[in-house]
């Protein structure tokens, strides 16, 4: 968007009164949001979204200020105004700043921008029957169809200048099914770093499908028991757990502050030696990959846990410089009205030697959780609370009839202790992560794991 030179111009009046590090974050965005209801299309919004921010690091500490729709004036008297923030006796040194490329992984073969909108309202219409045709117990079916397409530019006073152009594209159904005086919801909203040809691969009459399947099988489940008892969790989003329990305590956010139960622990075990976790951000296409992090560092595979053993942390700039750890491609953040933060991007247990069915066979009494719902989570402790959208019992070896309202009790430090098998079929959820950055696109997985000793909190019959 600007030049080099222009760069490293911003870069040396932003650090002009000292600093340890500087960065320049450009974004232009543009988005599609619709959202379906009752039969028909209740809104579209389009948006542009265009910005700058400028960040100094010194000592520890960083100050960062951001502005919209900014020009080279603009710019110059934001890095301006940063400067007269800072008042530090060292500048880092500045490198020249150098275009660093590298081929994109995550091939895309329709742009958004390129669709008429018919065609996405179509894919809403489609949904919307399919659900509807599934049962007619179901009786209500909302609908969200998300494209983004996100182009940065980030220049650092390391000397590093990349461009990075990421496109997602999510379509999200939430089915309500009735009977009686029950009501019960089902949802699916899988999503991809892809364009348009996401619906080659998940047909929104088979997403619109599954929201259904979840919602009929809820409406005839019963109560969940209540207890300690042995916990199998599907794949797929089933990895929410890791990702809430223990990822975000393996982020500098936490760790660097001394806020996280894994400080310290590096080298240390921490899990069963059946668990290997990782953050990897250059999967091809996958809902939280991207080239570059928003530091300009390249995402790369960072292994967290091998073996049940801690080997690494997820850590951005800032971290870093606190931790005296490497940075590992984690800098991430919404948009260009944050800092950027360490965050996660596709995290993951990664795939065992058991089968599902070696699992439930093992267990004489238990609960099955092939789908898990939203929960809450206290980084500090990892002690988290999370609900259960699909779940059946296990008796004598078997799966047993559906239940519902069963949460999941516990630690994370725990769990990751009480671990026994891990399958092999690995499989990924598509979420928002939130935190200090911001909300951002960030995948779950894991196979199927059984843990043992788990809580479950149910509800009375």
């Amino acid at each position: 968007m600007y030049s080099r030179e222009f760069y490293n111009r911003l870069l040396a009046v932003a650090l002009k009164n000292g600093g340890d590090y500087g960065d320049i974050f450009i974004e232009d965005t543009s988005d599609t949001v619709l959202l379906f209801d009752s039969g028909k299309v209740k809104s579209i919004n389009t948006g542009l979204i265009a910005g700058a921010g400028i960040r100094v690091i010194m000592g520890g500490k960083s100050v960062y200020l951001y502005a919209s729709n900014v020009d080279e004036t603009k710019l110059l008297k934001l890095a301006e105004t940063v400067s007269q923030a800072v008042k530090y006796d060292k500048t880092g040194n500045m490198g020249e700043l150098n275009l660093i490329s590298a081929p994109s992984s995550h091939k895309i073969e329709i742009l958004p921008s390129t669709v008429d909108l018919k065609d996405k309202l179509d894919i809403l219409y489609r949904a919307d029957a399919s659900a509807r045709d599934h049962s007619s117990k179901i009786e209500e079916v909302m609908i969200r169809y998300w494209d983004n397409v996100q182009k940065v530019t980030v220049a650092t006073s390391e000397g590093r200048l990349v461009k990075d152009t990421r496109i997602r594209t999510r379509l999200a159904v939430t089915a309500v099914a009735v009977e009686g005086d029950k009501k019960e919801r089902g949802f699916f909203g899988p999503g991809k770093a892809l364009g348009f040809e996401l619906f080659d691969r998940f047909r929104p009459e088979d997403i619109a499908g599954e929201a259904a399947r979840i919602a009929l099988v809820s409406l005839e489940a019963g109560p969940a028991p209540q207890g300690k008892m042995p916990v199998v969790m599907d794949n797929g989003f089933g990895g929410v757990i890791f990702h809430e329990a223990c990822g975000h305590a393996l982020e500098a956010t936490a760790v660097a502050d001394n806020a996280s139960v894994f400080c310290g622990k590096m080298g240390q075990q921490i899990a069963s030696p059946v668990v290997t976790a990782i953050d990897d951000g250059t999967l091809p296409n996958e809902w939280g990959s991207q080239d570059f992090d928003d530091e300009a560092m390249e995402t790369r595979k960072n292994v967290l846990i091998k073996d049940g053993v801690l080997q690494s942390y997820m850590v951005d700039k800032l971290g870093s410089m606190k931790m005296d750890h490497p940075v590992t491609g984690s800098g991430r953040k919404q948009s260009y009205k944050y800092a950027p933060t360490s965050r996660m991007t596709n995290t993951f247990i990664a795939p065992g030697d058991s089968s599902l069915e070696e699992m439930i066979a093992s267990i004489d009494e238990g609960i099955y959780c092939k789908n898990m719902g939203g929960g809450s989570v206290n980084p500090p402790t990892t002690d988290f609370n999370f609900s259960v959208a699909e779940a059946y019992l296990i008796k004598n070896g078997r799966i047993d009839k559906p239940v519902k309202g069963a949460c999941l009790i516990g630690k994370g430090s725990d769990i990751l202790m009480n671990i026994e098998m891990v399958g092999k079929n690995l499989d990924y959820g598509t979420g928002m992560c939130g935190s200090s950055s911001g909300s951002i696109p960030a995948n779950v997985g894991q196979p199927p794991i059984k843990v043992t000793g788990l809580v479950v909190g149910g509800q009375e019959a």
